[in-house]
């Protein structure tokens, strides 16, 4: 297993394939920052930029298929990861592009956070590029993270509550092994509803309902992205699926509870909240 050595020791390299936000709350830099919280290094490829703060999204660019092929080639020419985290991915010529690395990597953990709309309601990924997104993508990971609308969006199911979130995750596994998967573990996100309760459907057909508590804060830009690289991480991280999602969850709270105000809008969570208790025992 190649390893980041530095000072002595060894950190495992996390990838994250996401967009790239300005205001610093969702998409790679909170992504970095998650991953630098559990203690791994982590690399990035951008496949998208964005014109956005905390008030919303105004614009997106896609990152040309030619820029983002070149940079995961030359990344894993020099340093392999661990594990992949994929956010926004920009465009389905993007989705072709990075498909083929991902599995040189198998098997290990590939987390995909379905990014289709941002939360002010911009269509992020529709069209061609969304059955890409079924057919190429699905198949090629182990993790898929969507919260209702998401998963209502990529099975066509409606999505409320706890029945609909079950059929909509048997659905996508069913989608992933019609096109090929090993397997596919689905986390329906349940930050919409109160409670806010997630489902984890593990990829041997196993149901786990993990039971969350509304939190009272305008610190929510993010959360799916922090969710799903911390998921990552705890899996690169040797936990168990069930731990990881657990540990994932429980990240992301304390990440809003701690969080510092930022911007007029969805302000972001604060990840490296650990630095702030090291700063109080100094």
């Amino acid at each position: 297993m190649s390893q980041f050595v530095t000072l002595g020791k060894q950190l495992p390299v996390a990838l994250s394939i996401a967009g790239f936000d300005p205001s610093g709350g969702a998409g790679i830099l909170a992504d970095l920052r998650t991953f630098a919280a559990h203690r791994l290094y982590g690399m990035a490829a951008i496949s998208a930029i964005t014109v956005q703060s905390t008030l919303g999204i105004r614009r997106v660019e896609p990152v040309s298929a030619e820029i983002l092929r070149e940079t995961l080639k030359t990344l894993f020419e020099d340093e392999k990861p661990q594990g992949i985290k994929i956010g926004m991915v920009g465009s389905e010529e993007n989705i072709n592009c990075f498909a083929p690395f991902l599995v040189q990597i198998y098997p290990s953990p590939i987390v995909l956070d379905p990014v289709l709309r941002s939360s002010s309601g911009s269509e992020l990924l529709s069209g061609s590029a969304l059955e890409a997104f079924r057919r190429v993508l699905l198949p090629r990971v182990q993790w898929l993270t969507p919260n209702l609308e998401e998963a209502a969006k990529l099975t066509g199911l409606p999505v409320q509550g706890p029945d609909g979130m079950v059929k909509s995750a048997h659905k996508l596994q069913k989608i992933a092994r019609e096109s090929g998967g090993n397997g596919l573990n689905v986390v329906v996100t349940g930050g919409h509803r109160n409670p806010p309760d997630d489902l984890l459907l593990t990829a041997e057909g196993a149901e786990h309902w993990l039971p969350g508590e509304h939190i009272e804060t305008s610190a929510t830009h993010g959360t799916g992205c922090t969710f799903s690289s911390a998921l990552l991480a705890n899996l690169i991280l040797g936990r168990s699926p069930l731990e990881s999602v657990r540990a994932a969850k429980q990240f992301v709270r304390t990440a809003m509870e701690r969080a510092y105000p930022v911007g007029k809008g969805k302000g972001p969570l604060n990840q490296l909240f650990a630095l702030d208790d090291i700063e109080s025992n100094e």
